[in-house]
């Protein structure tokens, strides 16, 4: 039987309601008193590291969380982090590049309804959770919800309230739950021959800007003062305006790459990411400046990795060389592979509700 450690730090999952609304206070020792069936296919011990909304989650938070998981990774055969939804696609992001190669599953996972509701998404959540973690298959960090086991890199939140809320973003999921059965698309812990590494440092100094019809360019002289990269959410497969009035764009990222900082651009567009090289609106400023161009990579995926890589170098040409390196099916622009495993987890999808059978 496997040994898991739990670790808790708030969330919804674990919120209760108050005068001012709901709040987390429910314990993770707590939190597994709802899921007792659990324990028929695992050890579960728990630890609280946090009880907080995750609005409030910071990089100090995610250092946290790692930090525990390096003490106490010898003594479990996997993890499970509870964690609010709001920024769990940041944090699950964040620890594939604080932990990387691990042949040990780290699951994130949480609630759209606290776990002491009647009606909830949380027991259903947690016991998925612990089922994926206990798996011999499982390795790496995951988010689990709804049933669907997603890559640390690539979830993204993008229901409010439905308890489908996350998605995996151009990448398939790695595998699909229902009630004891795990079915997986991807099933390449074999793959995995790099050495365990755990990071203890992540640089916060990025900053992001969101385009706008009329957004002013002055907008970047400032933010170049105050940070050593920023990342520019762009229209469709990505370019940078040129408005009359509206400041010089050109100039405001040439300031940027001549005080040696970064300039990441992506888009607004969630799915099928950018390509700056159709228009000349992106094309000219990209292969002018070389700016560093996020692809398919979710938005969550590019400011966790360009706050670990900033604490590894800030030398331009190593930044960009780590920055396309791949972590945990983060970005797949030059990799062919990622565009077959597309195919193979549609056809595994269709061959599932054909058979009707998991294995």
């Amino acid at each position: 039987m496997k040994k898991i450690l739990l670790l808790g730090t708030g969330g919804t999952i674990a919120c209760k309601r108050t005068p001012d609304g709901l709040k987390p206070v429910i314990t993770s020792e707590e939190i597994l008193t709802y899921v007792p069936d659990s324990r028929h296919y695992c050890e579960i011990d728990s630890i609280q590291i946090l009880n907080i909304d995750s609005t409030n989650i910071q990089p100090s938070h995610w250092l946290a969380v790692s930090k525990a998981i390096e003490e106490h990774y010898e003594e479990y055969d996997g993890f499970v982090i509870t964690h609010g939804t709001d920024t769990m696609a940041y944090t699950a992001a964040a620890l594939s590049y604080l932990i990387q190669n691990s042949p040990k599953p780290i699951v994130i996972t949480g609630a759209q309804k606290p776990i002491d509701m009647e009606n909830t998404d949380a027991r259903t959540n947690l016991a998925d959770s612990l089922r994926f973690a206990s798996h011999d298959k499982a390795h790496g960090i995951n988010i689990v919800f709804d049933g669907k086991v997603i890559a640390g890199t690539r979830g993204k939140k993008e229901r409010t309230k439905s308890y489908n809320a996350f998605s995996s973003i151009n990448f398939p999921y790695i595998a699909i739950i229902q009630e004891d059965h795990i079915l997986f698309y991807l099933d390449d812990k074999a793959q995995v021959t790099e050495p365990l590494t755990f990071y203890h440092q992540m640089d916060s100094s990025v900053g992001l800007i969101k385009l706008i019809p009329s957004a002013d360019a002055s907008l970047l002289d400032y933010m170049a003062a105050h940070y050593d990269a920023v990342i520019i959410e762009s229209f469709g497969v990505g370019g940078l305006p040129s408005y009359d009035d509206g400041g010089d764009y050109y100039r405001a990222v040439a300031h940027w790459i001549n005080l040696g900082k970064t300039v990441i651009m992506t888009t607004q567009v969630t799915n099928e990411g950018s390509n700056m090289s159709v228009y000349e609106v992106g094309k000219k400023i990209k292969r002018e400046f070389g700016l560093l161009e996020a692809y398919d990579m979710t938005l969550e995926a590019a400011v966790t990795k360009i706050m670990w890589i900033l604490t590894q170098t800030k030398e331009p040409a190593k930044v960009r060389e780590l920055f396309y390196q791949t972590v945990n099916h983060d970005i797949s622009c030059y990799n062919k592979q990622a565009v077959f495993l597309i195919f193979l987890s549609q056809t595994a999808c269709f061959m599932y509700f054909i058979a009707g059978v998991f294995t």
